[in-house]
C-alpha cells in the first residue's frame, strides 16, 4: 500500500501535465473532464489509504532519497496516517466537487483547459503538503499552492486588476515564507532534523532543548502560517483574492491554501505544547483577526468579498483553539467550515451567473422563487456557520468556545471575543441571505437556476454543512462521540481543560443564544424594511466600509517607498549609474582602439621610418650612457 502514497498527488499532477503540456489541442469538454477524473481518481486512492489506516490503525510510509548533506540526509518522505486522512478526503472530496461544478460553471470560457490544469495542479500540491513527513516535504506543498494561487486568482490575465490580485497573494505570502524558512532551519540546527517524528520524540525528551529555542521556531512556523491562512496582519491578499473565478474561491476557502496553516500549526502541536509564549501569540492572533473581520464581513456589499472576510474570521477561530491547545477542535472546524463554506461560495457563484456577473448585493434580492436549489442549499449552510443546531458549525464553534474558557492559555478575555464573533458571523451571514433571496429583485437581469453540474456539488456540500457535526459530538453523547478526536488520537496533541469555570450546557446556550440574536437583529434591520444603499455611508460605519484604511496604510508604509525606490533606479541609477559605466567603458576602449589604429596604418614606409626612429633612439640613448 505505501506506492499508493505518492500516486495520490501523481493522478491531479498527471492531469495538470496532460492539460496544461500535453494535449494541448484538446476540446474545453475533454480537457475538463480529464480535469475531473484526475481530481476523483486521487479520491479514489484517498478512500483506499484511509481504509487500511482504519484497518490496521497503522500509518501508511513511502520515503526515497533526496539531499545528503554532511550528517543531514533529508529524504522525500511522505506519510499516510489518522491526520492526513482528515485533511486527504477533505481535500480530494470538496475538490473533486468544485472540479465537477466548474465544468459547468466555467463552460462559455476560452481558457477551460489552463483552468483544469492549474486546478489540478493546486490539488497536487495541497496534498504534498498534507502528506509531507517532514517540514522541508511540506514547504515544497507550501510553495505550490502559493503557486497556484497566484495563476489562478490572475486567471483572467487580461484585466490589470486581476493580475495585480494574483501579485499581490504571491508577494504578500513570500514575507510569511521567509519566516517559515528561518524556522525550518532553525529546526535543522536545533533538532538536526526537520521530521515530524524525531522533532516530536526530541521535545518529548526535552533533554537539552531550551524553550526559547522552541519558542523562536513556533513563531517563525507561525508567521508563515499568518501568511497562507491570511491573519493579522499578512491577511490583506485574500479579500483581493476574489478576482480569480468563482470555482477557484472555493477551492481556496474550503479545501486547500488557507487550511494550509491551520493543518501545519496542529501537525506542530508537540511543539506549541511546550511553548506556550508562542502558543499564546497564536490564540490572540486568531481572536484578533477573528474579530477584526468580523466586524469589515457586517458592511459588505460584494457578495464574495462577504464570504471572504468571513472566511477571515473564521480561521481566526480556528487558530485561537490551536493557540489554547485544542488541536481537535481546530481541526474539526477546519472540516466543517469546508463544508459550509465550499457551499456558500458555490452558490454565491451560482448567483453571479445567474445574473450574468453581478456581484453587489445591491443588484440582487428576491432570488429564492428562481433559485430554488440554491437557495435552499445556501440557506442551510448560513445557518451552519451561524452556529444554528444541530447544525455542523453548531458542534465545532461549540467546542472551539468551550475549550478557550477551559484552557490554560484561554480565559474570559478570549472567551467573549469568540462570542463576540459567533453573533456578528450569524447578523452578516444572515444579512447577506436576507438581501440575496428575500425581498424584491433590485437588478436588470434575467436569473434562472444554474444547470445540474452546479446544483449537484451544491447539495452535497449543504448535507455535509447539515450532518458534519456528527464527526466529533461531545463526549458524552452516546451517538459516536468524539469520533474525530479519536481517530486522530496519538496524532494531535491530547486537550486538557484546566478547569470548569462555566458548564458545558450552560456556555453552549449562551454560544446559541448569542448567534440566534445576530440573525434575530438581522432579520429585523434588513429583512421588515426595504433596505438602503449608499456608496458613502457616514459615522462608525464608513471605518468599516473603508476596512480600516489598512490597504491604503499599507501603500504608504511599504508600496509608496518601494514605488519611489524603483523611479531611482529606473530615472538615475539603471540609466546614470549602471548604463554609465558600460557606455564609459566602451568610450575608453574606443578611444584607446583609434590611438592604436594610428600606429597601424598599413604603410610599409611608415613602419620603416618608425623602426629607424626607433633605433636611432636607442643608439643615441646607449652612446650618452657611454660617454
Amino acid at each position: 500500500m505505501s506506492e499508493l502514497v505518492p500516486i495520490l498527488f501523481l493522478i491531479p499532477l498527471l492531469g495538470a501535465a496532460l492539460n496544461g503540456l500535453v494535449l494541448t489541442r484538446l476540446s474545453s469538454k475533454a480537457a475538463a473532464k480529464i480535469g475531473l477524473l484526475a481530481s476523483v481518481g486521487s479520491f479514489a486512492v484517498a478512500l483506499s489509504l484511509s481504509m487500511e489506516v482504519l484497518k490496521t490503525g497503522q500509518a501508511i510510509q513511502w520515503e526515497t532519497s533526496w539531499i545528503a548533506i554532511g550528517r543531514w540526509d533529508l529524504r522525500w518522505g511522505f506519510v499516510f496516517d489518522q491526520f492526513t486522512l482528515v485533511m486527504a478526503l477533505m481535500v480530494t472530496g470538496i475538490g473533486s466537487l468544485i472540479h465537477l461544478y466548474s465544468i459547468g460553471y466555467m463552460a462559455h470560457d476560452d481558457g477551460v483547459r489552463r483552468f483544469f490544469s492549474y486546478l489540478n495542479l493546486f490539488l497536487a500540491a495541497m496534498l504534498v503538503l498534507v502528506t509531507g513527513d517532514n517540514l522541508l516535504v511540506l514547504f515544497v506543498g507550501w510553495e505550490g499552492v502559493g503557486l497556484c494561487s497566484y495563476l489562478l486568482i490572475g486567471f483572467w490575465f487580461k484585466e490589470l486588476k486581476n493580475t495585480a490580485a494574483g501579485m499581490k497573494a504571491f508577494i504578500v505570502n513570500r514575507v510569511g515564507d521567509a519566516a517559515f524558512l528561518l524556522g525550518i532551519f532553525l529546526c535543522l540546527k536545533i533538532f538536526g532534523s526537520v521530521s515530524f517524528s524525531a522533532m516530536q520524540t526530541l521535545v518529548a525528551g526535552k533533554n537539552s532543548l531550551g524553550v526559547a529555542d522552541l519558542e523562536w521556531i513556533g513563531l517563525l512556523l507561525f508567521i508563515g502560517a499568518m501568511g497562507k491562512s491570511a491573519q493579522i496582519p499578512l491577511f490583506v491578499w485574500l479579500p483581493d483574492a476574489m478576482a480569480g473565478p468563482t470555482p477557484v474561491s472555493a477551492l481556496i476557502h474550503a479545501a486547500t491554501m488557507v487550511t494550509a496553516g491551520i493543518y501545519m500549526v496542529c501537525r506542530m502541536g508537540f511543539l506549541y505544547q511546550v511553548a506556550p509564549h508562542a502558543a499564546h501569540f497564536v490564540a490572540v492572533t486568531g481572536a484578533m483577526t477573528a474579530l477584526f473581520a468580523a466586524t469589515i464581513a457586517c458592511v459588505q456589499r460584494d457578495i464574495k468579498k462577504v464570504l471572504a472576510y468571513s472566511t477571515i474570521s473564521q480561521l481566526g477561530l480556528m487558530f485561537l483553539a490551536a493557540g489554547v491547545g485544542n488541536y481537535a477542535a481546530s481541526l474539526f472546524h477546519v472540516v466543517t467550515h469546508a463544508f459550509f463554506k465550499a457551499c456558500l461560495f458555490l452558490g454565491a457563484g451560482s448567483v453571479i451567473h445567474a445574473l450574468s456577473g453581478e456581484q453587489d448585493i445591491k443588484g440582487m434580492g428576491g432570488l429564492r422563487s428562481v433559485m430554488p436549489s440554491t437557495f435552499i442549499t445556501f440557506f442551510v449552510s448560513v445557518l451552519a456557520i451561524s452556529g444554528v443546531p444541530p447544525l455542523a458549525g453548531f458542534f465545532s464553534k461549540d467546542e472551539i468556545l468551550y475549550s478557550t474558557l477551559t484552557s490554560e492559555g484561554g480565559g474570559w478575555g478570549l472567551w467573549i471575543s469568540g462570542l463576540a464573533v459567533s453573533g456578528m458571523t450569524a447578523f452578516y451571514m444572515t444579512r447577506l441571505c436576507v438581501l440575496t433571496f428575500f425581498g424584491r429583485y433590485r437588478g436588470h437581469a434575467h436569473p434562472h437556476e444554474s444547470p445540474p453540474l452546479m446544483t449537484i456539488p451544491l447539495w452535497a456540500t449543504a448535507l455535509g454543512a447539515a450532518v458534519g457535526g456528527v464527526l466529533s459530538l461531545p463526549r458524552d453523547w452516546h451517538l459516536a462521540p468524539d469520533l474525530l478526536g479519536r481517530l486522530i488520537h496519538g496524532r494531535v496533541p491530547e486537550f486538557a481543560a484546566a478547569g470548569e469555570a462555566l458548564s458545558e450546557g450552560v456556555a453552549m446556550i449562551v454560544t446559541t443564544g448569542v448567534g440566534l440574536a445576530g440573525i434575530i437583529l438581522a432579520v429585523v434591520v434588513y429583512g421588515l424594511v426595504e433596505p438602503k444603499f449608499s456608496d458613502n455611508p457616514r459615522g462608525p460605519k464608513t471605518v468599516l466600509w473603508n476596512k480600516y484604511w489598512v490597504d491604503e496604510l499599507y501603500d504608504v508604509v511599504f508600496v509608496a517607498p518601494f514605488r519611489g525606490l524603483t523611479r531611482l533606479c529606473a530615472v538615475v541609477i539603471d540609466p546614470k549609474v549602471i548604463d554609465g559605466f558600460v557606455i564609459l567603458c566602451s568610450r575608453a576602449t574606443g578611444v584607446g582602439g583609434s590611438m592604436v589604429t594610428v600606429l597601424q596604418s598599413g604603410r610599409v614606409q611608415a613602419y620603416l621610418l618608425v623602426m629607424v626612429a626607433g633605433a636611432l633612439a636607442i643608439i643615441l640613448w646607449l652612446g650618452r650612457g657611454v660617454a
